[in-house]
């Protein structure tokens, strides 16, 4: 930590058993300040408690930025809504990556350098034949992903600045066509070879939705829909499985395995699992007229029914990214004509309740990304088991850009948390014939 990022309001203090301790206080470029108690157990020999971290900083990062109370996501200090209307998907990669957005030449060698890297080592083909033809794609994600350390030794030297670029590249670029192979193998059809003319969200949604039999055209404006899908999970500052990323990238792990942990992370209900289960939500109501027996149901304390799709770990106001994923979810179901989708006609009734029902406003349940994601994705053809695939590709370059400052960072060291221990203590062991 810089002299730079100190408080000018001066040191915080803690007492404990009748002595104090003085502990640095950091200024952030913008949020809370940050007390430092990284040396509080070596001068005081105590912990502090803080279940699921939601008080403390694990790193300083100069990536994302979440303010949850106005409604802010930045990335790199850009608005992420100028971000979706003006930049492609990769663009906004290398933003993330290198700290600045390109320049024409910049983003032309960058994009070649990902498209040129889609491909997989044909071998990695018979992964896929190994799991059972109903296997989740994200079981088959994870596994393919950690083993692609087994395929490219050339870039697996995390102190390598050089290994460490090819090895996010070729994440970011082979992503997508191991995401599209997970789901072509799901529905038994053949696997689709990338190609370099397209760009990056129209190369995926070909390896996905093409078949040898008859060509496919990808449409504009649904590939746009899916750039903008992908800007938006790109990157969310420390959340579960960035911290785990993080985590298992301080052991000095290789970034095929670190990603590959994220992915497992990803998959859990609470985080990536979340679109689907909005989804889910929807098609249990079915109609509008049933929205005011759910909502006496999710004001039920007693009743163990949530509205999915609402409230956010962090946005205490409404997540930005909804905003944008509203629009953009009608702009698809315009496209193809889906206009009268009655889901969509429950999510609006929803959203217009949830923002006019005193119950929703106190409680701060604002609809957050999940809550549209879920049906855009199935208008685009995808089914509920690839939505979280589909946050994979896109968060993967957050992931990469989050790890590489880790590396890069001189104060950060292995991740090892602290507990408080209430187990047994000085207990006799007994032998096996005697319990």
């Amino acid at each position: 930590m810089t002299d730079s990022k100190k408080s000018n309001n001066g040191p915080a203090f803690i007492e404990h058993n009748k002595k104090t301790y003085e502990l640095p206080v950091y200024e952030p470029s913008i949020g809370p300040k940050v007390i430092d108690i990284s040396k509080l157990y070596a001068q005081a020999n105590v912990f502090t408690y803080d279940p699921g971290f939601t008080s403390t900083a694990n790193c300083a990062s100069s990536i994302t930025y979440v303010d949850g109370d106005n409604g802010i996501l930045l990335y790199r200090g850009y608005k992420i809504e100028d971000l979706v209307e003006n930049a492609d998907f990769l663009e906004v990669s290398y933003l993330l990556l290198n700290g600045k957005l390109p320049n024409n030449k910049e983003k032309k060698q960058f994009d070649a350098s990902v498209t040129n890297h889609t491909m997989l080592h044909e071998q990695m083909s018979k992964f896929y034949t190994g799991f059972r033809r109903d296997a989740h794609p994200m079981a088959i994600t994870c596994g393919v992903i950690g083993a692609l350390s087994a395929f490219y030794h050339d870039s697996t030297d995390i102190n390598d600045p050089l290994q460490r670029m090819i090895a996010s590249r070729r994440l970011i670029a082979k992503m997508p066509t191991i995401a599209a192979m997970a789901y072509k193998y799901s529905t038994g059809q053949p696997f689709v070879y990338p190609r370099n003319d397209l760009d990056y969200a129209s190369n995926f949604m070909h390896m996905c939705f093409s078949v040898p039999c008859e060509d496919y055209h990808v449409n504009e404006l649904l590939s746009k829909a899916m750039h903008k899908i992908f800007i938006l999970h790109a990157d969310h500052e420390q959340n579960a499985s960035t911290s785990t990323v993080r985590l298992a990238g301080s052991s000095g792990a290789n970034p095929f395995a670190c990603i590959a942990a994220g992915v497992a992370c990803l998959w859990g209900p609470a985080h990536g699992g979340a679109n689907e289960a909005a989804l889910n939500m929807l098609e249990e109501i079915k109609t509008v007229d049933r929205i005011p027996e759910y909502v006496n149901k999710a004001k039920d304390p007693n009743d163990p029914f949530r509205l999915m799709g609402f409230g956010h770990r962090v946005y205490k106001s409404y997540d930005p990214r909804a905003r944008i994923m509203q629009k953009t979810c009608h702009e698809v179901l315009d496209a193809l004509k889906l206009k009268d989708e009655p889901l969509l006609q429950v999510a609006m009734e929803l959203e217009r309740i949830a923002l006019e029902d005193q119950y929703f406003i106190d409680k701060k349940l604002y609809p957050n990304v999940d809550f549209y994601s879920g049906i855009t994705l199935r208008a685009l053809g995808f089914p509920k088991d690839m939505f979280t695939v589909l946050f994979a590709v896109a968060r993967t370059v957050g992931w990469i850009s989050q790890w590489n400052e880790m590396i890069e960072d001189p104060e950060q060291k292995i991740g090892r948390p602290r507990q408080l221990y209430t187990g047994d203590i000085d207990k006799e062991y007994v032998n096996i014939d005697n319990r």
